[in-house]
């Protein structure tokens, strides 16, 4: 209980920006002298260039997606959007060194009070470029590359570019081809064989500017028999104009690896939060998604593994909570590949007021395989009579050797369980995020301590006024 009252959560935490202090700004709309501008502020080799623009040929092909979310969707007005702005393009490995403005976002945020605390490493991204990054030298003696993708580009096109765009190719959907074309910032991880990173990596990422989009790119490849845990943080400040997140995020974990992702997003609701994450496993191999999802007008994510080699096992854990005015469309993708692979989805949602949350999954087993298992469960919780939920699960499972289960349940908070808490001595709010904290508590005890407390919290801010 001692570590609950040294963490404070404040629903507004994110909701403060500074003047724009932008030397690089590529202005709005999107086109091959977008790309140019970006490419040449970044000093880019050839081969990049070429791959943005064959990337935005596909994107200005691809229609949107038609099949869901159309009206939303329709409301992003891509000519509108500036695509890179960056006050100074050279990262910082000291907090000393990083403009006031920018360090005074991340204090506020607790970032470098996280860093001192638990962390191994911290990458920190303020509009279209790292502002901060830094790893223990503990860690960095083991061999551990953590960088920004922009950095890793320059130093280690041989480990960056064997992977890059192969888990995720470009032309996989709209949105990751526009990623592709004019991505910048994200995270790049390689952990040499064996190496097991005791305390997790983490990257932040902050929208500071209106009318932006931020098109971060990551990477993570975990070598032969190492772990690593690499947690995420995302925040804006709130716009009446739309923001838009538009990342590729793709993991390569190699035999007897383990790669562990975290996300916690608490983006304002005027952002789209439209994100491709997927991972590869091999011979082996684990991959663990832990994705909470509170926050944004729209956000379409559904965290995917590739289970390639034999005895590979994926697994997503996922946590969304639509208020008033928001939809988010979240699930998971798991597609066998190999003999013996298994794979679990648990994905747990809340939706408050007129908010809506949808389950979008797809499992598939082809009949050539033997000895693969998936479990599935989504449970979905209504808070109000106005709230809504829809699950949409695609399941595929070929030959008689293989094996799936699939649970899906709806429920709505209990007035009589809400009465019985209020008898003795809880409000009306208390007893509705005692309530929720309960439905969702076997998914945030996996996160880590710093991390559970807070989503905690932040579940307690939305459900105030979610009663009455």
């Amino acid at each position: 209980m001692k570590a609950d009252t040294n963490i404070e959560v404040d629903r507004e935490r994110g909701n403060f920006r500074f003047t724009e202090h932008h030397t690089y700004d590529a202005g709005t709309g999107l086109s091959e002298q977008t790309i140019d501008y970006i490419s040449d502020v970044k000093g880019e080799a050839d081969w990049i260039r070429a791959f943005r623009k064959r990337a935005l040929a596909t994107f200005l092909k691809k229609p949107l997606p038609t099949h869901w979310a159309t009206t939303d969707l329709a409301n992003i007005h891509f000519d509108k959007i500036r695509y890179y702005l960056s006050g100074d393009r050279k990262t910082k490995k000291s907090w000393d060194e990083v403009p006031d403005d920018v360090k005074q976002t991340f204090e506020r945020l607790g970032i470098p009070e996280n860093e001192r605390r638990f962390l191994a490493g911290v990458e920190a991204q303020f509009d279209s470029e790292s502002a901060y990054s830094n790893i223990k030298d503990s860690v960095c003696k083991q061999g551990v590359l953590f960088m920004g993708s922009t950095e890793a580009l320059m130093q280690h096109p041989e480990i960056f570019r064997k992977w890059f765009g192969k888990v995720i190719p470009t032309a996989d959907n709209k949105f990751s081809a526009l990623n592709s074309a004019v991505f910048s910032g994200g995270s790049f991880i390689y952990i040499p064989p064996g190496v097991k990173v005791s305390h997790p990596l983490q990257a932040y990422f902050r929208i500071n500017a209106e009318n932006f989009g931020q098109f971060e790119r990551t990477l993570i490849i975990a070598d032969e028999g190492s772990e690593v845990t690499y947690m995420e943080g995302c925040t804006a400040p709130k716009f009446d104009t739309a923001t838009l997140h538009s990342a590729v995020v793709e993991l390569v974990a190699l035999p007897g690896a383990k790669i562990e992702y975290i996300t916690v997003q608490n983006w304002s609701s005027n952002v789209y939060n439209l994100v491709t994450k997927r991972a590869l496993a091999h011979e082996n191999a684990i991959v663990k998604w832990i994705d909470c999802n509170i926050g944004s007008r729209l956000t379409m994510k559904y965290p995917g593994v590739i289970l390639k080699g034999r005895g590979a096992r994926g697994e997503v854990l996922s946590i969304a909570l639509a208020n008033d005015g928001q939809h988010q469309d979240t699930g998971a993708k798991m597609i066998h590949a190999a003999d013996n692979t298994s794979s679990n989805i648990i994905a747990k949602s809340i939706s408050v007021g007129h908010g809506r949350s949808t389950y979008r999954g797809r499992v598939h087993m082809p009949k050539r395989l033997k000895g693969c298992k998936n479990n599935t469960e989504c449970d979905a919780l209504l808070i109000n009579a106005s709230s809504r939920t829809d699950t949409y699960p695609a399941i595929t499972i070929q030959g008689q050797r293989n094996v799936a289960q699939h649970e899906a349940s709806v429920s709505r908070v209990s007035t009589d369980q809400l009465f019985y808490m209020q008898q003795r001595g809880l409000s009306n709010a208390q007893a509705m995020s005692l309530s929720v904290n309960g439905f969702v508590n076997d998914l945030t005890r996996q996160f880590p301590m710093e991390y559970s407390v807070e989503l905690k919290r932040l579940i307690e801010l939305e459900m105030e006024g979610s009663v009455g």
